[in-house]
């Protein structure tokens, strides 16, 4: 595993990502708030810890970098495909447990409860995700 590697493709994955969130609501998305979501279940679960947005904004940003490197020190040499099909599915599987274990964690429900204009924003958002982070990942090799 190129650690370096995998920290600077975690950074460029998470902002294409985000990039994508941003301009969401202007092709008919709803706004997905990642800093606001993170940061205001922060301050909820621990009960005396006020952050704001911008703290959860870095939050986000150091998850991508986590998944980043889950993704190149166990998934990227069992994942089947070019670089861009792994990254894909890595996205789609970061996506799944997303929408299973960390929203219903922060009151956000299983699978956006549903809301199918949620799930294909957070759908296509971990799709860039994911292909960006497997084709920077694979660099030169791509």
């Amino acid at each position: 595993m190129n650690v370096t590697r995998a920290v600077a493709a975690g950074v460029i994955a998470t902002a294409s990502m985000t990039a994508l969130l941003l301009i969401e609501p202007a092709i008919g998305l709803p706004e997905i708030a990642i800093g606001q979501l993170l940061s205001t279940s922060l301050s909820v679960s621990t009960a005396h810890l006020a952050i704001g947005p911008g703290m959860g904004w870095l939050i986000h940003f150091l998850v991508g970098i986590a998944w980043a490197l889950v993704y190149a020190g166990v998934l990227v040499g069992r994942l089947r495909g070019s670089p861009l099909a792994r990254g894909l599915a890595y996205g789609f599987l970061v996506f799944l447990l997303g929408q299973a274990i960390f929203l219903p964690l922060v009151s956000a429900g299983f699978f956006s409860h549903g809301d199918a204009a949620m799930l294909a924003g957070s759908l296509l958002g971990h799709l860039v995700f994911g292909a960006v982070l497997g084709w920077v990942y694979a660099g030169s090799s791509a």
